[in-house]
């Protein structure tokens, strides 16, 4: 049993920091921000700890590991305070988001190989995508495939009158890569450089060991939330017990 805990007053905050391997000022900054539930008081000002803030802690160390600090900083009240059923469809669309990124890596890299592949292949103009259409398959913003056009990273074609854009087979294969990497945390001038080889001297060695290492990125993320699972078990169904006898 660490320091600075008795069975009457719980842990302090010191101990509690020392047990999931925080400062007292990270513990005190995350009970600010609805990380953990606030702290009981003693009668002299102190905070005391209890179990339920060290289980809220190492869910949200481990969720931290497999979303990002932000993120989890931003779910944690949410898993704290709202229903069991907010909280199971919050999570499952963690699961989600990691699949759909996955799955979004993945469309690059084969559109980074077919790009190369078979030079002869013929683009039916019936492939082609509207901003609109080519948005939403690669869950982005139509604004963010206009900033990535005025960046240069990607080039559609205007159909001439109306203007429309008019994304063919490098176009697409182009933002898929750009939307891959920037959801990776890569910046534009980085993309910029790696698409400048793809077009310039058909090279993808660089472009494929990013979009390589940003796989394995998400599925070590997988494999975290798979870890943080078992303290947001149990940080629920404690929240579900205190409710239900509250």
């Amino acid at each position: 049993m660490p320091t600075g805990k008795s069975q009457e007053t719980g842990w302090t905050t010191a101990a509690i920091a020392r047990v999931v391997g925080y400062s007292t000022q990270q513990v005190r900054d995350l009970e600010r921000l609805g990380v953990l539930p606030a702290a009981e008081r003693t009668p002299n000002g102190y905070r005391r700890y209890e179990e339920r803030h060290i289980i809220a802690l190492r869910a949200y160390r481990r969720l931290a590991a497999a979303i990002g600090p932000v993120p989890a900083r931003q779910l944690m009240p949410t898993l704290l305070q709202g229903t069991l059923d907010t909280a199971a469809e919050r999570i499952d669309g963690l699961h989600a988001m990691l699949a759909r990124s996955r799955d979004q890596v993945r469309e690059a890299s084969r559109g980074l190989q077919a790009a190369l592949a078979d030079t002869t292949n013929v683009f039916d103009d019936l492939d082609a995508m509207t901003i609109s259409e080519l948005a939403e398959a690669l869950g982005v913003r139509s604004s963010a495939l206009r900033h990535w056009e005025h960046e240069g990273l990607v080039n559609p074609d205007r159909i001439s009158q109306s203007q429309t854009r008019r994304y063919n087979a490098q176009a697409i294969t182009e933002a898929r890569i750009v939307a891959a990497l920037r959801s990776g945390g890569h910046r534009i001038p980085l993309i910029s450089r790696v698409l400048e080889q793809l077009r310039e001297h058909g090279l993808t060695a660089e472009a494929q060991a990013l979009l390589d290492a940003r796989l394995s990125d998400l599925n070590r993320r997988s494999v975290a939330l798979l870890a943080a699972s078992g303290d947001l078990h149990t940080l629920l169904i404690e929240q579900q017990e205190s409710s239900a006898t509250g």
